[in-house]
């Protein structure tokens, strides 16, 4: 089974809001929004895969939490989304491959053009958000 992993990167409120990202390649995603993150190489845990991802997307170090939500098949046979919570630890995000950044709260994300495989995390993550602690 092949793993990706996204991270839920929360910025508190009021309101919490969690950042989004636009994709800005290949030609057919291009302009979807997503979650950051990416595979997790042979030999990596969920988490390091995630902290690298997001160090070599953002530019951010980032301190991953509790799993958000349960696994999801995507569409490529074989591959499961794991989507995290996660907070900055250090760093500003800046999209150094995406086409764009957006810090969004829970009754925002429904606006956004998403990708396939990560329209079904919005409830448990608009969930999340109303709920966020501090």
């Amino acid at each position: 089974m092949n793993v990706v992993v996204a991270a839920a990167i929360v910025a508190p409120g009021p309101p919490p809001r969690v950042l989004a990202a636009q994709r800005s390649h290949p030609d057919a995603l291009a302009g979807k929004w997503e979650f950051p993150g990416g595979k997790v190489e042979p030999g990596e845990t969920d988490v390091a895969a995630l902290v690298r991802e997001c160090r070599e997307e953002l530019g951010v170090t980032i301190d991953v939490r509790d799993r958000a939500g349960t696994d999801l098949v995507v569409a490529d046979p074989g591959f499961v989304l794991r989507l995290w919570w996660a907070g900055i630890v250090a760093g500003e995000p800046q999209p150094h491959e995406h086409r764009a950044l957006r810090w969004i709260a829970a009754d925002e994300l429904d606006g956004l053009d998403w990708l396939p495989t990560n329209w079904p995390l919005l409830a448990s993550l608009r969930a999340g958000l109303v709920d966020w602690p501090g």
